[in-house]
């Protein structure tokens, strides 16, 4: 990818990006272990406690899901700083603004290709 617009982040912005985004993926590594051993708790004896702990659980299994998607764009950021690529988007390859990423630190895409 060739950035349209020139210039790399400072490595100071760099490296609270990436300490951003390991604290962030440490957190949802707790998480996902915290909704795994909820899964495994469920011992219900009972039709109408089984049937909470089935909503309990598609609850939980979107939660899961939602933090994987995470996990990936996050692992997808820490690579793209590692080849150096990091704030530029990957679809038109301009430069993503700081107020965006302050927001969304694993975003792959500027304002305009987000959309």
């Amino acid at each position: 990818m060739t950035p349209l617009t020139t210039g790399t982040l400072p490595n100071s912005k760099l490296a609270r990006r990436k300490a951003q985004l390991i604290a962030r993926l440490k957190e949802l590594d707790v998480r996902l272990h915290e909704i795994e051993d909820e899964f495994l708790a469920h011992q219900a004896k009972d039709w109408e406690e089984m049937a909470t702990e089935r909503e309990q659980d598609e609850a939980l299994n979107a939660l899961g899901e939602k933090g994987l998607r995470e996990i990936r764009m996050i692992r997808a950021a820490l690579a793209r700083i590692e080849e150096g690529e990091y704030g530029f988007c990957t679809k038109c390859g301009v430069r993503i603004p700081d107020a965006r990423l302050d927001i969304l630190p694993a975003t792959p895409f500027c304002p305009v290709c987000a959309r």
